[in-house]
């Protein structure tokens, strides 16, 4: 016999099916494979442990900590981990100085970068520099600053005009270049050195030094940071990693305006370069040859494509208020562990398993439906939820097993829908294979709405929150979107082919689709019977009766009245009084 078109639908849509599952188990045993992933994903902090890093806060002289500062701290060292990818990490304050950052697993070097770098970066005009001296070095390891004469002139003999002007030199200023250890760079806080005065400092690496004019141009007008390839004059990408930034309006005025000056110094003077300076040392010194008005530089140097994008994310999410010192690094246990983990499964299990009881007593056999449809949706969410683990840093944590937990019941609500809207069709006296496609139709608006609720309560949670609340959001999202891909794909095609056996298309009792005992009340075309109100065999009872719509009931009303009034009729033709 030939395979009617629902039929056919049914087939093709399982066959989509089954090839997104190939493919979530397939990218899943390539990672294993090549990329080191397993077949689990990985748990967060709270199920794993991790590790624990308490920053120090550093300021200049007595200056005092605000929890302002401590506050805009956290916020943007969470988002900095957040851009590495590491989710569910836990970022608070501890008395008036410190940030504690507990990362679930081991942080690589790039992530410890991230946290710890206070990246405050600025643009320094440069008014000297020098190969750096090789000094000696004590026999604890560190370098000692050589002293400068405090009789020295500390302050310019004259107003400086810029930032630029050769007039910031003082003498103290001159020594303090001369004996500038760049070995002792750490012991000179140039990283919390006011931005209003000039500085001395090195480059990064040690080998250069630099007497640079007072900040022009803060980080914090940056408004984007991206890390690429450096491209040549003809396009030509030149092999190295740059970061590209992007100004506000205010950065990029000033910055226009100190590129103009500094060209007009001419190529080849000194004072024609200026300096980029991140946590008060030198990682660009480039000369100026065109004034850049349009606000977009490029920062070139050492880069590799790990430090760039490292140096980006840091100057795209802000500079830290305050320079931080890390106070300590350890390991920390899992601070619920796996018997917390064992309970929030069992719990699971426990509502799953009421699920499947429910099902099976209002239900009967079609109940297989939502017993099969749940498996297919519990198989794909476990391989979504290990990818994303492996290839964007999710971690699940107990309040991400508790959306899941939670997305049960929603995922039983699409299946309970359906069923009854082809019930009510089997009531209105359609066969069972047409019931399925008008129930369907009714069903699958229904379903949109509520999962369109649902996915955007969870979006709206993971924006607005932060820490376990997201992957509690997370979770829920990811399992509303299968919810609709499992009915779509599996329950309704599923349904379209129980149609055609004879078990459910005859009307089994235990089928679950017995039109006699769901009361069903259309008989030929636009023809009602007045339903039993007995009990029978079938399992007709009261129950049908009350099921019926109104316009059902008052076509039985209407069919039975107009039987009486026949009756009435054939009595006085007659002529015999009844």
């Amino acid at each position: 016999m030939a395979r009617t078109t629902p039929v056919k639908k049914a087939w093709r849509s399982l066959a989509w099916l089954a090839v997104i599952i190939a493919a979530l188990v397939g990218v899943n045993g390539a990672g294993v494979a090549w990329a080191d992933w397993t077949w689990t994903p990985k748990l967060a902090l709270d199920l794993e442990g991790g590790t624990q890093i308490i920053l120090e806060a550093q300021v200049e002289g007595d200056q005092e900590v605000t929890g302002e500062q401590l506050d805009q701290a956290v916020s943007i060292i969470r988002q900095r981990i957040d851009a590495s990818g590491v989710s569910e990490a836990e970022i608070t304050t501890q008395g008036s100085r410190n940030v504690v950052v507990s990362i679930p697993g081991t942080p690589d070097d790039e992530t410890l970068a991230r946290i710890q770098s206070s990246a405050k970066l600025e643009f320094r005009p440069v008014l000297r520099t020098e190969a750096a001296a090789v000094s000696s070095v004590g026999e604890d390891g560190t370098a000692t600053p050589a002293p400068v004469d405090p009789a020295l002139e500390a302050t310019p003999s004259t107003s400086p005009t810029d930032a630029s002007d050769e007039a910031w030199v003082t003498p103290a200023l001159d020594a303090k270049y001369t004996n500038f250890d760049c070995a002792a760079l750490d012991a000179e806080g140039t990283n919390v050195a006011p931005a209003d005065e000039p500085l001395v400092t090195c480059d990064a690496a040690g080998t250069s030094k630099f007497i640079l004019g007072p900040t022009e141009v803060a980080g914090a007008t940056i408004s984007d940071a991206t890390a690429g390839l450096v491209l040549n004059q003809q396009g030509a990408s030149t092999g190295q990693w740059g970061v590209n930034i992007e100004f506000n309006s205010e950065g990029t005025k000033q910055f226009s305006d100190v590129t103009t000056r500094l060209y007009g110094y001419g190529v080849g003077v000194v004072r024609n370069q200026f300096a980029i300076v991140l946590d008060g040392s030198v990682i660009s010194a480039p000369s100026t040859n065109a004034a850049i008005t349009d606000g977009k530089p490029q920062i070139s140097g050492s880069f590799d494509q790990d430090s760039a994008k490292v140096l980006a994310d840091q100057l795209k999410f802000g500079a830290l208020p305050i320079g931080f010192e890390t106070q300590s690094n350890e390991v920390i246990s899992a601070t619920l562990g796996s018997s917390q983990l064992q309970s929030g499964l069992i719990a699971g299990l426990i509502g799953l398993l009421l699920v499947f009881v429910y099902s099976f007593f209002q239900y009967r056999m079609l109940g297989m439906v939502t017993v099969a449809s749940l498996i297919v949706a519990g198989v794909i969410t476990y391989f979504v939820l290990v990818i994303l683990s492996w290839r964007e840093g999710f971690r699940l944590s107990l309040a991400g097993v508790a959306g899941v937990i939670v997305a049960i019941g929603f995922t039983a609500d699409s299946f309970i829908v359906y069923f009854e809207r082809i019930r009510d069709e089997l009531r209105d006296g359609r066969m069972l294979t047409s019931a399925v496609e008008a129930g369907w139709k009714r069903a699958l608006r229904t379903i949109y709405a509520a999962k369109g609720v649902n996915l955007l309560s969870a979006v709206v949670l993971f924006v607005l929150a932060v820490g376990n609340v997201r992957g509690f959001a997370l979770t829920l999202g990811i399992t509303t979107v299968i919810d609709v891909i499992i009915v779509v794909l599996f329950t309704h095609p599923v349904l379209q082919l129980l149609a055609t056996t004879k078990f459910f298309s005859s009307g089994h009792p235990a089928s679950g689709l017995d039109p006699n005992a769901l009361g069903a009340v259309y008989r030929g075309r636009a023809q009602f019977r007045t339903p039993d109100l007995t009990v029978t065999k079938s399992g007709a009872s009261k129950e049908a009766a009350r099921r019926q719509t109104i316009a059902e009931r008052k076509a039985a009303e209407l069919a039975a009245s107009s039987t009486s009034a026949k009756k009435a009729g054939s009595t006085s033709v007659d002529g015999k009084d009844s």
